[in-house]
């Protein structure tokens, strides 16, 4: 579904993708982890068109994305839910929700799956998304992801400066999104999350995949956690 070949992006003169290759599979929930600044986030955009790349490729099935501006990307059927949320504050959530729709009215069964989701939202629907919590936020921020059934989701650290039942909420949801057919490649730092939640891993280390594996194969390299990822064996 998506192929990332040989991608090399910089910022200026500062190269941070150096030619970093994944693969994720239709309907695989496959995360990407590493420690900070080693370009996971620049992978996401670099997908998304945000981050030109100096060479390499991204197709998503048969679309070279490379050949495509940035806007053209999200119509393709990828949603992208960038580190931070990224909410429009001064927007009720409602607003918020709908900011993806380029015409037409929300499909209202995608709408009442993201309630059950997360019941709370349907509460809030009047209320500017800057008054929410930051685990309300991060809600709106999934549902904001999803609204366009997308087929792929790529979500930045979702599970960022949660409390720990926020994380195992938003943790399972991530789960049952993707039970339910949509594909997602997820950026995590956080190593128990990953093996818990996702089918596939990949680590980065400057700007490069440096371990493919399945969580299994994973728990039991600890001479790759230690050396990438921090793990004290």
């Amino acid at each position: 579904m998506l192929k990332m070949k040989n991608l090399n992006c910089s910022y200026g003169e500062c190269q941070i993708l150096h030619s970093a290759s994944l693969e994720v599979s239709e309907g695989r929930l496959i995360g990407l982890i590493g420690r900070n600044g080693v370009g996971k986030t620049t992978t996401l955009k670099s997908i998304m068109g945000l981050v030109p790349s100096k060479s390499g490729s991204v197709h998503f099935f048969d679309i070279n994305l490379s050949d495509l501006p940035a806007y053209a990307i999200p119509r393709m059927g990828i949603a992208y839910m960038p580190q931070g949320r990224h909410l429009f504050p001064k927007l009720t959530v409602m607003e918020n929700l709908r900011i993806p729709i380029i015409k037409g009215e929300m499909d209202k069964k995608t709408l009442e799956e993201i309630f059950e989701y997360f019941p709370r939202l349907k509460e809030r629907l009047k209320q500017k998304a800057g008054t929410l919590s930051g685990g309300e936020q991060q809600m709106v921020a999934v549902g904001r992801a999803l609204i366009t059934n997308p087929k792929l989701i790529l979500m930045d650290e979702p599970m960022e400066g949660l409390m720990p039942l926020l994380v195992k909420l938003i943790a399972d949801t991530v789960k049952v999104i993707n039970q339910k057919g949509t594909t997602i490649l997820l950026v995590e730092q956080n190593l128990k999350t990953i093996k818990n939640v996702c089918q596939g891993i990949y680590i980065m280390e400057k700007g490069s995949i440096v371990y493919e594996g399945t969580p299994s194969e994973l728990e039991g390299a600890m001479d790759i956690q230690e050396r990438y990822l921090s793990v004290k064996v």
